[in-house]
This record gives C-alpha cells, sequence and structure tokens, in this order.
C-alpha cells in the first residue's frame, strides 16, 4: 500500500528529468535557471558578508585529511557551508539541492547519502589546474556542481571560465551569473582558466557512502 502512495505523491519536474537527462547522454549538465536572479543576489550578499568577516581561508589540494596548499596549482579563497549553521540564503540554497538529491535518489536511484558545499573566491590572476574531484583515499563524490554567484554583465573576457575535458572536445563555460554546472566527479577532468576580474561561486558535491 506504501508503494501505492509514493506513486500518486511523485510529480515529475521537467528541470530535473532535463539534468538526468544530460548527465546520461553526456556526463555533465548546464542549467540556467536553478536559481533565481534574486537568489542569486542573495547569496552573493551571503558570500561577501562571510567575506567581510575574513571567514575564508586558502583553499587546499586533497581531501580534509590531505590538505597542502599549492599556489602554482590553485589560488582560490574558500568557506566551507554548513548547513546546521546556514542563514536565511545558505537556507534556500539548501532547500533546492535536498529537493534535486531526493529527486535523482527517487528517480535514478544515485544513493546520494552526503553533500558538501562551499563558497569559492578566484581573486584576480588566480586559477585552478586541470584535475579530477575525486581522491586516492575517498571516492564518494558522484556529482561536481558549481553555481556562479558573479554580478550581472559579467564578460567573456574576465576569465576564470571552466574547461570540461570531455572524451572529444573541451568545453568552455562560461561563470555568468545564475548558471549551474553539474558534471560527473569520477569522470570529467577540468580546469578554471585566469581570472582577470574576481570570480564568486559555490562549489560542492553530492556523495554516496
Amino acid at each position: 500500500m506504501s508503494h501505492l502512495f509514493e506513486a500518486i505523491d511523485f510529480v515529475e519536474n521537467s528541470l530535473y528529468e532535463k539534468i538526468i537527462e544530460d548527465l546520461a547522454k553526456q556526463q555533465y549538465c548546464i542549467v540556467e535557471d536553478f536559481f533565481s536572479n534574486n537568489e542569486v543576489e542573495l547569496l552573493r550578499d551571503s558570500l561577501l558578508k562571510r567575506k567581510t568577516e575574513d571567514d575564508f581561508k586558502k583553499a587546499a589540494i586533497g581531501n580534509r585529511t590531505n590538505e597542502n596548499i599549492i599556489k602554482s596549482i590553485r589560488g582560490d579563497l574558500i568557506f566551507w557551508i554548513d548547513e546546521l549553521m546556514a542563514n536565511a540564503a545558505e537556507g534556500l540554497f539548501f532547500a533546492k539541492i535536498n529537493d534535486l538529491i531526493g529527486y535523482l535518489n527517487r528517480t535514478c536511484f544515485l544513493g546520494v547519502l552526503f553533500k558538501e558545499f562551499h563558497y569559492a573566491i578566484y581573486p584576480k590572476g588566480t586559477f585552478y589546474k586541470r584535475h579530477i574531484d575525486t581522491f586516492q583515499n575517498d571516492d564518494r563524490r558522484k556529482l561536481s556542481f558549481v553555481c556562479y554567484l558573479n554580478e550581472d554583465g559579467w564578460l567573456p573576457e574576465n576569465g576564470g571560465e571552466l574547461v570540461l575535458y570531455l572524451k572529444n572536445e573541451e568545453k568552455t563555460i562560461y561563470p555568468f551569473p545564475g548558471r549551474v554546472v553539474i558534471f560527473e566527479s569520477q569522470i570529467i577532468e577540468h580546469e578554471v582558466k585566469p581570472v582577470n576580474t574576481q570570480r564568486f561561486s559555490i562549489t560542492g558535491w553530492l556523495k554516496t557512502r
């Protein structure tokens, strides 16, 4: 009987279905309207407030049990977002992420049980060289997620584009505000090209057991 009620309650989400379709077909997805303009502005303001409070630290290579700051590989500053201590804007962010996770687990049986997200600031002149989002001692990351929080009017010449190294091509993605990129963490190598104008985002991962 419970299965019957689950079937009745399920409502297909066209945006999530597009994400699933793209991931299945090409192992990445670009979404222009995952967050509204107002939500992007709220999240950018939240990031800037965290920055004012000096909560950011230099990013490192490796996971939290094997960290090493290497400026020649990456130069971004990060602040890990704790869902249990989220402000109003971050609460909206996690509400949408949790809704997506629930949909993916229900329709694709991905088994996403954990997530981790941080704000990222790339100061002028910084970059992140080609890499993959899994570690030798931890392969739980399933999907990588990037949400760009730059201001309106961002231009390609501002730099900081994301390059995905696919099987037969290189896909260049500009960090326009509100744009979300989702891709398979264990498969797609990628890099962030040098930034000419300070670049803001939220980056994170959906993880299995």
